[in-house]
């Protein structure tokens, strides 16, 4: 399932359960940009949030939940987002009887069209939603002057004479669709052990991303690359939480220590 992506077109929204819409991106010209091949710096996942999901029951009834798609970032490929919300617009007028065949049936055409193992969690809407913070320290009030809004690694700074472990955040990522231009805006985690970050120049780095025109999962792979080259910790995790699009919020998490990072909602999302 891997037909000319509908991103950035106009399209039409299929009236019957349609996986066939889905759409695949790989993975690789991102990363050969970075320098990266087989032998990935980190391991990690793509946390998909849908909040949009309904279908019908056995007797017609229509029903809603939300879904959790976790994409290991191993695998070769990514769907593409619009791709993914048409595919499970789909899902409106199709019957199924129980909830744990609709996960079934979104793990098995997700898989099929990335090529990876894929986990799907279906939400009920009746247990409510609770909104959470990032750990640490907020970065967002330093008095810092910002000039560079296209990525500029040269940006960071560390102190190697000054060894810490420390959770960092900021609501102030924002990156471009590749395609539309859009902007996709969200907040950024980094956790990290080893020469102490100076604050200020991570700032300015994650403002220099506000112009820059990669997919989400690009744009967190790039900070990790950088950070680790740069600053040079021992331990290191980058985790972006973006703003929903089309009903769909985009997640990316990437570690050389850290697994199985947890699903909070933000403030914003």
């Amino acid at each position: 399932m891997t037909s000319e992506s509908p991103l950035g077109r106009p399209t039409s929204y299929p009236q019957q359960y349609a996986p066939e819409v889905l759409h695949s991106i790989a993975r690789a010209d991102s990363r050969g940009a970075l320098g990266l091949g087989a032998e990935l710096p980190f391991h990690g996942v793509d946390i998909w949030n849908a909040w949009e999901l309904s279908w019908l029951d056995s007797s017609g009834k229509p029903v809603t939940g939300t879904a959790e798609i976790r994409v290991p970032a191993e695998s070769a490929n990514i769907v593409e987002s619009k791709s993914l919300k048409l595919y499970l617009d789909s899902f409106a007028m199709a019957r199924f009887v129980t909830r744990t065949d609709v996960a079934e049936a979104i793990e098995q055409d997700l898989c099929s069209c990335i090529g990876a193992d894929v986990t799907v969690l279906l939400g009920n809407p009746s247990a409510g939603s609770v909104t959470a913070c990032l750990p640490g320290d907020c970065l967002d009030d330093l008095p810092v002057a910002c000039d560079a809004y296209e990525i500029d690694r040269t940006l960071l700074r560390a102190d190697t004479n000054d060894c810490v472990r420390e959770d960092l955040y900021s609501h102030l990522l924002r990156s471009r669709c590749p395609v539309t231009d859009q902007p996709d805006t969200g907040s950024l985690l980094i956790t990290y052990r080893g020469p102490r970050i100076d604050r200020k120049s991570l700032l300015r780095y994650i403002v220099s991303y506000r112009e820059h025109n990669d997919f989400h999962e690009a744009c967190v792979e790039r900070m990790f690359v950088d950070l680790l080259e740069r600053c040079r910790p021992d331990q290191l995790s980058v985790y972006a939480r973006y703003q929903r699009r089309g009903g769909i919020d985009i997640n990316p998490f990437r570690s050389n220590f850290e697994t199985n990072p947890p699903n909070a909602r933000l403030w914003r999302q």
